[in-house]
């Protein structure tokens, strides 16, 4: 028996052990053409001749009822501001998860949308289940959203990819933005699969005084919050050229000049984003 015990234990810390290793190291999808990490010196990509920089969206599924998430959100925060990759526009989407809200604090960011979004994911990178805060990099990398270096080399290696020509177009009225969306050049999408356009609203500079929960008593900031997610449509052929237009009602308490709209394709099935562009709705 006290053998039995002995191997069941070995096993569990066994496997605790690997789940941290696999946690520690940048988890890259099947379908994705990256299989490795590599130095961040080799793998950064140069302005092209137009100078325009490489897109590349940051997912971070977060919440502010754990307590390890705030570290990640300072991440995602820095990504975005310092633009650190050479060459790398960074594109951050901070989508809070409801399944945290149980604990004693509802986070009033949080969507039961982005808890189901990142559930999909969880098949892509062959992982059981979900958990915060995780990183997402252009739908092909996941790592604990907390480790800068992990983000940096993984957006360095997804910029190198081909991407995705798109443009977005602006016009204001009031509470009212009018958006339109083109998308042409699209690599090659996977074997029975189909790229779908999606267009996310979203606010920077937010902060909560958290009262209760794992961070109680905390002050958190938030930055590119997705207020609003949803399709413009689908491409079934790369060859086409796609071409939409949408309006979005802003709510009053949303801030006209920290409101950015991100337009970006990515595949149904496989997960994998294929470009993306963003443009300050203030028009600046």
């Amino acid at each position: 028996m006290k053998i039995a015990i002995a191997v069941v234990l070995s096993l569990l810390v066994a496997l605790f052990v690997g789940a941290k290793l696999f946690r520690n190291s940048i988890n890259w999808s099947a379908a994705s053409a990256v299989k490795a990490e590599a130095d961040i010196a080799e793998a950064s990509p140069s302005l092209g001749s137009d100078g325009k920089r490489a897109p590349v969206i940051v997912e971070l599924f977060t919440s502010e009822g754990c307590s390890s998430c705030p570290p990640a959100d300072k991440v995602l925060a820095e990504l975005e501001r310092l633009q650190p990759v050479e060459g790398v526009e960074i594109i951050a989407l901070s989508e809070h998860v409801d399944y945290w809200n149980y604990i004693g604090w509802s986070d009033p960011f949080s969507s039961e949308m982005f808890s189901a979004r990142q559930q999909a994911y969880a098949p892509v990178f062959r992982n059981d289940g979900v958990y915060t805060p995780q990183m997402v990099v252009d739908g092909q990398a996941e790592f604990v959203g907390s480790n800068l270096s992990k983000a940096q080399t993984a957006i360095a290696r997804a910029a190198k990819l081909p991407k995705a020509d798109v443009k977005i177009g602006l016009s204001r009225e009031a509470q009212t933005v009018k958006l339109t969306a083109r998308v042409e050049k699209l690599p090659a999408i996977s074997e029975n699969d189909m790229a779908e356009v999606l267009l996310a609203i979203t606010e920077s500079n937010l902060t909560s005084q958290v009262a209760r929960g794992e961070n109680s008593g905390r002050r958190l900031p938030h930055t590119a919050v997705v207020r609003e997610l949803r399709s413009l449509g689908r491409i079934d052929d790369s060859g086409k050229v796609f071409e939409a237009a949408t309006v979005a009602a802003l709510k009053t308490d949303w801030k006209l000049g920290d409101l950015r709209a991100v337009v970006f394709v990515q595949e149904r099935k496989q997960k994998r984003i294929l470009g993306a562009a963003v443009i300050n709705l203030a028009g600046k």
